[in-house]
């Protein structure tokens, strides 16, 4: 909540103002991107909902829960709003299109590309092509077009366009989006694979699509034909393998006698920042790599860090696993990374995994050092470290 003398300030005008100051402090790069969220009443499209709640920067707005009590749709945090968009370099005129609709965004969207642009939104929920509807015109954006229909086609009837921006997670790249992207389009996109997902924004180049950046960056599954679900392997009931692709053969009982056996630990040596870059580089490095999620139970009993509450990745060899730790350093600058590794060959997938953490921080210890492509099945089969799609294939290498 903004504070003016120490006085509460609920006006919607100064806590936008304050939160377009806090997102230029690291996020907001551009006069463009700042003055549509300077211009854009956030709250219009959050009925309801608490101003302070509404303005905070990093805090989605979700606008529909299923039975259980899963987000279902939202309208995403302004700061990973204001990432996308950054990425997507949007100019005066544009064509867009976005997929997956909560009416903020396309509003965004909507002052980026002017009156000479055009902005389509697309939903498979009817209450939310509704909503948003309801929405956008309450905010005087009603020249936003808000379709219902499955995303994973696309919209073709205003093709081609110059910017895809997918606000939902896509586990897969339909054929649609690229057929209907212009000739110089680029798709910005919270794509998963290898169990994380990335926010990339893709290029077109060739017949396939090549990232430009990308970023840390997670929301709502798609629906429809795009839905995907992940595979889970369970140790025991306490602790869980989960990975995007099929199973490729854990030795089940064989780790589940490895989880409470003596575990060992590695040090690496080498310093341990940006996590989420070194995740990737681990999981785009070896094959079969899953993350391993456990009980705070076996937290507390001191079988596993952490870590595993949330999930981390996991060298995976017969009966044997390895995960990655931390340690304080001050010759580091702060961290050290490390592995504790348990089962029979312990020794062998600790020397795997420490070897991983030690060629990242030699040769690859910086943002963007990792090149995504996006292979359409007509493109051919990837060199390198890749993973199969229904449509393609996600490959990965570093520089």
């Amino acid at each position: 909540m903004t504070t003016v003398s120490g006085s509460a300030v609920r006006d919607p005008m100064a806590l936008r103002t304050a939160m377009v100051a806090e997102l230029s402090e690291d996020t907001i790069r551009s006069e463009a991107v700042a003055a549509a969220f300077s211009v854009v009443p956030r709250h219009l499209f959050a009925p309801g909902e608490s101003l302070d709640v509404v303005y905070d920067s990093n805090t989605p707005l979700v606008t529909k829960t299923g039975p259980d009590g899963t987000a279902l749709s939202s309208v995403s945090a302004a700061h990973i709003q204001a990432v996308m968009l950054e990425q997507a370099e949007i100019e005066p005129g544009m064509r867009v299109l976005e997929i997956g609709s909560g009416g903020y965004n396309a509003a965004l969207i909507a002052e980026l590309v002017g009156p000479q642009g055009a902005v389509t939104s697309v939903d498979i929920d009817p209450e939310i092509v509704a909503r948003a509807r309801a929405c956008l015109q309450t905010a005087g954006y009603d020249r936003v077009r808000v379709v219902q229909a499955d995303a994973e086609y696309g919209v073709p009837e205003q093709a081609p366009y110059d910017r895809i921006i997918v606000t939902v997670g896509a586990w897969d790249i339909p054929p649609a989006w690229i057929a209907q992207l212009s000739e110089h389009g680029r798709i910005v996109v919270p794509l998963r694979f290898a169990g994380l997902s990335r926010c990339v924004a893709f290029d077109l180049a060739g017949g396939r699509l090549v990232s430009h950046s990308y970023c840390l960056g997670g929301f709502v599954p798609m629906q429809g034909a795009g839905t995907y679900s992940e595979t889970l392997v369970p140790v025991n009931g306490e602790a869980t393998l989960r990975m995007d692709g099929p199973d490729p053969g854990f030795d089940v009982p064989a780790l589940r006698k490895a989880v409470h056996a003596p575990r060992i630990e590695r040090w690496s040596g080498a310093a341990f920042d940006m996590p989420d870059e070194l995740e990737l580089f681990v999981v785009t490095s070896a094959s079969h790599v899953p993350f391993l999620y456990a009980s705070q139970q076996l937290v507390d009993q001191g079988v596993f860090s952490p870590a595993v509450t949330h999930g981390t990745a996991a060298v995976v060899e017969g009966g044997s696993f390895a995960y990655r730790t931390k340690r304080e350093n001050e010759g580091l600058g702060g961290w050290e990374s490390g592995v504790y590794a348990y089962g029979p060959q312990a020794e062998a997938v600790a020397d795997r995994y420490v070897g991983l953490l030690r060629r990242w921080a030699a040769d690859f210890r910086r943002r963007g050092a990792a090149r995504i492509e996006y292979l359409p099945t007509s493109a051919g089969v990837p060199d390198g470290w890749s993973v199969p799609k229904r449509h393609g294939a996600v490959a990965v290498s570093w520089r």
